[in-house]
């Protein structure tokens, strides 16, 4: 099927900082999709859709099971920018038998996305999009893990400017986080834990080399670096300051800093660091991720629709493909 003559693809919270520019992002990708931008605010929402061409605007209401949509309205995809803490949105996907996309649940919230997969295993594909900046973090770490043999610890650190923390709904999202419990998921010497306290603070360089206080994130980037490398030793540590450009005087830019330690193909031993930068922040790093998981989701790029199931982005999506979507979208990227 063509991107043409499919269903809109429904982006909900898509009249927002980052959700809009996910629009925009897969509107550049893909110019003939139909894109559905939905959200409490119809006016912002049509705003949005008119400037993108071939795209339209509802009013989405997470608290019914319908979403407020007519029975008789199609979608191909439930692409979600706000956190619902109802589901009804999978949900909504799953009845459908279309593809859902959301990224803002932690490691701690999993459980009830989980049970209504378990309870509809062939409904929908799934793809928990709920790494750092949508996955970016975690596919760029497996692309650069593919000069390793084995990896023994993979260490990554973001920077996340203060004055970038996004609209209402991203700030929403990083105080439930980071508040609603006090320890972070990291793997330690091949075993799981709770961290918290001095063990969960850890100081790392920033990309000019300025010493920076992170704290371990319950994102779900520990999970499928584990699977996917077989590491013994993983954590994900995010910092809330200021971003190396503004401390040269520029405006803010987002940093991951992604480090590994593993056996060379060639039998030695090394730790390598790498750099990624956007220096628009964090928001068009994200859009870039989500456009890759949606065009990835319907079979537009990587390989055919994707059946139904329950992903992790590494899972579906070819690390060096999105590590050529991130820069072809401003990402700059530099071994250190």
């Amino acid at each position: 099927m063509s991107a043409s003559t499919r269903a809109p693809v429904l982006i909900v919270g898509g009249s927002g900082v980052v959700g809009s520019l996910a629009a925009k992002t897969l509107r550049r990708l893909h110019p003939d999709l139909p894109i559905t931008i939905g959200g409490r605010d119809l006016g912002k929402a049509r705003a949005v859709a008119d400037e993108l061409g071939n795209a339209d605007a509802v009013c989405v209401d997470l608290e019914r099971a319908d979403l407020g949509q007519p029975g008789d309205r199609a979608y191909s995809a439930v692409v979600m920018f706000v956190k619902d803490d109802t589901l009804h949105s999978l949900a909504f996907a799953q009845a459908r038998g279309v593809p859902y996309l959301e990224i803002s649940t932690a490691a701690f919230e999993l459980g009830p996305a989980v049970g209504l997969h378990a309870h509809r295993p062939n409904g929908a594909p799934i793809l928990m999009a709920c790494s750092w900046l949508a996955g970016a973090a975690t596919l760029a770490a497996l692309h650069f893990a593919r000069e390793f043999r084995s990896v023994e610890a993979i260490e990554i650190a973001a920077v996340l400017d203060e004055q970038d923390v996004g609209g209402p709904a991203a700030f929403a999202d990083l105080e439930r986080q980071s508040k609603a419990i006090p320890s972070a998921l990291v793997l330690a010497d091949g075993k799981w834990s709770w961290v918290s306290g001095p063990a969960a603070a850890r100081v790392f360089k920033a990309v000019d080399g300025h010493e920076m206080a992170g704290q371990a994130y319950s994102l779900l980037d520990v999970l499928s670096l584990a699977a996917a490398t077989g590491a013994r030793s993983i954590r994900t540590d995010v910092a809330l300051g200021e971003s190396a450009s503004r401390r040269r005087g520029e405006a803010f830019s987002t940093e991951i800093i992604i480090e590994l330690t593993g056996t060379r193909h060639d039998g030695t031993t090394a730790r390598v660091r790498h750099e990624l930068v956007h220096p628009e922040g964090q928001a068009p790093v994200t859009a870039a991720a989500v456009a890759v998981g949606i065009e990835r989701l319907l079979g537009l790029a990587g390989g055919p629709p994707v059946p139904p199931g329950f992903y992790l982005p590494h899972v579906i999506i070819d690390p060096a493909h999105m590590v050529r979507r991130l820069e072809e979208f401003g990402t700059r990227i530099r071994r250190a």
